[in-house]
């Protein structure tokens, strides 16, 4: 009589259970044939070990990533977070503000610093992604005009470029041209006056060695097939994106917009794209 008593007050317990709370049970509902867990679990492949005494030439170049390609498409989306993806800001933002996983740097007052020199308390970081907005409404029950202040959060569907520094590097020891990305900044509109974009400026820095273990478990969609989705790590590894080039290592420390625009600056970036793919063919030109 004492078994059957406790069986019954469990069970009056676990019925009360599930209808206090019957979103914890749709919890554990499998939303998909099969558990992902590949990516979640992937490991950072190792960089190789690179000795100076073997580096026999070496050039540094920043780009951009413009999101609003097509090909660039899945850095960008989600805008809003689903249940097995993010888009590659949502990732940057978990990682700083949650995990703390990675750590962010300042690009200084005129925005063109990015040798990852002071970095941001977490105060700092918050007021990055989250500003107060004062704006003046009419009561309705006084008339008079009333401030109201509006938290605004930073969103994904904000950050439209990122802006990326990288050393590219031949290894006589290997007998390889190594691309080695070193930062990667999210960048930001910034607008006029009258509210039209201006440009684009780099919310901060991160140090991309440290960014890669926390790309490498989240994943990114492929166009061709679900089962066989890559993380961003994987992008960035298999150069499987579209950009553009900014600057290369010079004497002046000019950046391209300095001295060519428009379409001529476009234009000088494609020279230099060439002139690094001229050099990485000639090297097994016999």
């Amino acid at each position: 009589m004492r078994n059957l008593r406790n069986l019954l007050i469990a069970t009056t317990l676990l019925v009360a259970a599930m209808v206090a709370a019957p979103g914890a049970m749709a919890q554990t509902v499998l939303d998909g044939a099969y558990i992902k867990e590949h990516t979640k679990t992937k490991r950072v492949v190792p960089y190789t070990h690179i000795r100076e005494a073997d580096v026999m030439w070496a050039r540094r170049v920043w780009r951009i990533i413009d999101l609003r390609e097509k090909v660039n498409h899945p850095l960008y989306f989600p805008t809003e977070p689903i249940n097995d993806r993010k888009s590659l800001f949502d990732v940057i933002r978990q990682g700083l503000m949650v995990d703390g996983s990675i750590t962010a740097y300042d690009p200084g007052a005129l925005l063109t610093d990015d040798e990852f020199k002071k970095a941001y308390l977490a105060t700092e970081l918050q007021e990055l992604f989250t500003r107060m907005d004062t704006q003046y409404t009419e009561s309705l029950t006084t008339g008079d005009m009333e401030m109201v202040v509006q938290p605004i959060n930073l969103e994904s569907r904000d950050i439209k470029m990122y802006k990326l520094k990288e050393d590219w590097i031949f290894d006589k020891q290997r007998s390889t041209l190594d691309i080695r990305i070193i930062g990667i900044a999210p960048m930001k509109e910034v607008k006029g006056e009258d509210g039209e974009v201006r440009g684009y400026a780099p919310l901060f820095w991160l140090y991309y060695p440290e960014c890669r273990y926390v790309f490498a478990n989240w994943d990114a969609f492929n166009r061709e097939n679900d089962s066989e989705r890559r993380s961003f790590e994987d992008i960035f590894w298999k150069r499987q994106f579209s950009s553009y080039i900014t600057k290369w290592s010079n004497v002046y420390d000019r950046q391209i917009s300095d001295y060519k625009t428009g379409l001529d600056g476009l234009l000088e970036g494609e020279e230099i794209k060439q002139a690094l793919f001229e050099f990485e063919h000639d090297l097994w030109n016999f």
